[in-house]
């Protein structure tokens, strides 16, 4: 196995581990925020979780770390963390359920486009920096919101920087979306042209 390969397949690596802490997150974020509905303690748990989403892939490339697994982890607990707090937010009345279905929807459309992948024999598309900036903004969002809905002295200004950030992430997390149509599309012809 060449040195590359070896690297690309570790998994007790520092941003793994940076990763499987995030995950361990969601639980403690969903506990707080729907059963004793620890708020601030909620907010600070989404806001650790989400400002540390870029840690994990510094980390990787500053120590050479870089994995197969990671590459597959952090995408998957920032959409978890995602899609937890929507759902924890739904129910909550934080965000109205318009904003969940529009996010929920853009994840459909991803799946949709990775069957097709698959069916044709290509795994999942790396992940565009457009892609990786809305969630980024989204899950910045996230605890700004939950600060806004769980304090009224901070809601003033917390209510309209949160939805900004949120709106904005929404866009461009839609317009990633678009670009990774666009590229199983091109995938797709390029198979059926070298049949």
């Amino acid at each position: 196995m060449s040195v590359q390969g070896a690297q690309a397949s570790r998994v007790l690596t520092i941003p793994n581990a940076i990763s499987f802490v995030r995950l361990l997150g969601v639980p403690l974020f969903l506990y707080l925020l729907l059963g004793p509905e620890y708020d601030v303690a909620a907010v600070v748990v989404l806001a650790v979780g989400g400002t540390t989403d870029w840690v994990d892939g510094y980390v990787a490339r500053r120590l050479d770390q870089v994995s197969r697994l990671g590459e597959l982890l952090d995408p998957a607990v920032d959409r978890l963390y995602i899609l937890a707090t929507l759902l924890a937010f739904t129910v909550r009345e934080v965000v109205p359920w318009q904003f969940t279905a529009a996010l929920l929807a853009r994840e459909l459309v991803l799946i949709a486009s990775l069957a097709v992948l698959r069916r044709y024999g290509y795994g999942p598309p790396p992940v565009h920096y457009v892609g990786k900036t809305a969630t980024f903004i989204i899950l910045a969002a996230f605890p700004v919101l939950l600060l806004a809905h769980a304090s009224d002295g901070a809601a003033p200004v917390a209510f309209p920087i949160g939805w900004g950030l949120a709106w904005w992430g929404l866009v461009l997390y839609w317009v990633a979306a678009a670009f990774y149509v666009v590229q199983t599309a091109q995938l797709v012809r390029a198979k059926a042209a070298t049949r």
